[in-house]
C-alpha cells in the first residue's frame, strides 16, 4: 500500500479574478485537515507558503495545542498536529518525500476544473491500495492551483460534483470528501 502524503498550497493559486496570489493560512484549515488526515491515515500534511510571518503564525498555532495547557486540554488534537509540517514550497515537499522513499512521489492534483487526462477517484483508490510509490495529494487554497501546474502534475483528480452546478467548496470540505473516496470504508 502507498503512504499517502497531502500539501495544502498557499501560493501560487488563484484568486477569484484568476490572478496569481498568495492567500493567508487559517485556523480552521490548520486544525480541520489535521484532524482528517489523521482520521484517514495520511502521513504527512504539509502546509505551504512562502511567506516567514505566516509560517511562523501556523507554527503558533499548532505549538499551542502541542505543548503545556492546550497539549493536556485536547490530546487529540495534539495527535492531529504531529502529522503537520509547514514548508516553504513544493519542491521542499517533494524533495522530503523522496528522502524518505527512495523515490518521488506521484503527484495528484485536485481541481473544480475538468482536464482532459482526469482520473477516476476509483482508479487513484486502486493505485493507493496495490502499489508502493508514495502519492501526494495536492489541494489548492484560494481558487485553487494554476492551471500550468495541475497539468503538469502526473495525475489530476477528477473533481467533486453535487446535483446542481455550483461547485466551490471550501478546501477542508474537499479534503474530507476526496480522503474519504479515497481512503474510507
Amino acid at each position: 500500500m502507498s503512504d499517502v502524503y497531502l500539501a495544502l498550497v498557499h501560493y501560487p493559486v488563484y484568486n477569484k479574478n484568476m490572478e496569481t496570489v498568495a492567500t493567508s493560512i487559517t485556523n480552521l484549515d490548520l486544525h480541520d485537515i489535521a484532524r482528517c488526515s489523521t482520521t484517514y491515515g495520511i502521513k504527512r500534511y504539509y502546509v505551504v507558503h512562502p511567506a516567514e510571518a505566516q509560517r511562523a503564525l501556523a507554527k503558533r498555532i499548532m505549538g499551542f495545542w502541542q505543548e503545556g495547557y492546550g497539549a493536556e486540554y485536547n490530546p487529540d488534537r495534539q495527535e492531529a498536529f504531529s502529522r503537520v509540517k509547514i514548508a516553504v514550497d513544493l519542491a521542499q515537499v517533494y524533495e522530503e518525500i523522496e528522502a524518505e522513499h527512495g523515490v518521488g512521489p506521484i503527484k495528484v492534483a485536485t481541481d473544480a476544473r475538468k482536464y482532459a487526462n482526469t482520473i477516476a477517484y476509483s482508479e487513484l483508490r486502486e493505485d493507493i491500495e496495490n502499489n508502493e510509490t508514495p502519492i501526494l495529494l495536492l489541494f489548492g487554497t484560494g481558487w485553487g492551483l494554476l492551471k500550468e501546474d495541475v497539468e503538469k502534475m502526473d495525475r489530476i483528480l477528477e473533481p467533486i460534483y453535487g446535483p446542481t452546478d455550483y461547485n466551490h467548496l471550501s478546501v477542508r470540505s474537499a479534503v474530507s470528501i476526496i480522503l474519504d473516496r479515497l481512503r474510507g470504508h
